[in-house]
């Protein structure tokens, strides 16, 4: 199946199970059994809008640290990456942030080396500043 095209306009990545089925549903739980709470105010109530909000928060944190994880592989790949198409520009290297190496995975192998440098030197803070300078996209259809 091939993947649609990848932009800057569309490369956020859904989960589909995640952001549409077991999100909606924890805080569709955490509403009932809120309102479960206020109807009759048991010990055993209070408990299931305890143990509702850490679902809730549990759910967050368990995409958080597979985005975290990720994230640690696409900043080993990019510094590689650098480090073939800008031989002996390790300081250049070496001066970027994690969002902005992670922001330079969409970038071709002939923009990344000037993108680099500008955002090494300041010019490009943000990965969202280096994702809108983009001009020739290089689609990650491996993102969590």
């Amino acid at each position: 199946m091939a993947e649609r095209e990848q932009s800057y306009k569309s490369h956020r990545r859904y989960f589909p199970w995640h952001h549409f089925v077991v999100q909606p549903l924890l805080f569709a739980n955490f509403i009932a059994q809120t309102v479960r709470l206020v109807n009759d105010q048991s010990k055993w109530n209070v408990w299931q809008v305890v143990l509702a909000i850490a679902l809730v928060i549990f759910s967050f944190t368990s995409r958080s640290m597979s985005l975290r994880a990720q994230d640690r592989v696409i900043r080993l790949e990019e510094r590689m990456r650098l480090m073939q198409l800008m031989p002996g520009e390790q300081s250049v290297i070496d001066g970027l942030r994690p969002g902005q190496l992670i922001a330079l995975r969409f970038a071709s192998d002939a923009e990344a080396p000037a993108l680099a440098r500008r955002a090494a030197a300041g010019e490009l803070q943000k990965g969202e500043a280096i994702k809108k300078e983009i001009q020739n996209w290089r689609p990650d259809y491996l993102r969590v």
